[in-house]
């Protein structure tokens, strides 16, 4: 019988755990409502996607991500476009791509900033639930 080695298991239990951390626990309540999302399909989408070392750095980098926003592309600060890929895996390159896109569409077509942003917004909401 082959119980298999540990990353042949399921960690999602150990990941959970990890994001119900004080520290990690805040940061996950943050991401949330930066991306207007619900914090459960937040942290599914989180265990999905970020391996356990992520998850345990993941307070320090979303902190050191959001200094290092220089408030030159307003559009990008607000979706997080560097600190959502770069900073935390929480989207791909190409899905943050796609939410930019719309925003910029969006505010280049005459729409107020704050509804562009939300039509980006929305983009990556869908992604975290579906």
């Amino acid at each position: 019988m082959n119980d298999g080695y540990l990353y042949e298991k399921d960690l999602r239990p150990l990941k959970y755990n990890i994001l119900t951390g004080s520290r990690q626990d805040r940061t996950v309540r943050e991401i949330a409502l930066r991306l207007g999302v619900r914090i459960q399909k937040l942290r599914l989408h989180l265990i999905e996607r970020l391996d356990m070392s992520d998850m345990e750095n993941m307070p320090a980098r979303f902190e050191a991500g959001v200094a290092a926003m220089t408030g030159e592309d307003q559009v990008a600060d607000a979706l997080g476009r560097d600190l959502f890929v770069r900073s935390i895996g929480v989207f791909t390159a190409e899905e943050m791509a796609a939410a930019y896109a719309r925003a910029r569409t969006l505010a280049e077509g005459g729409t107020p900033l704050e509804e562009a942003i939300a039509g980006g917004k929305a983009v990556l909401k869908e992604i975290v639930a579906p």
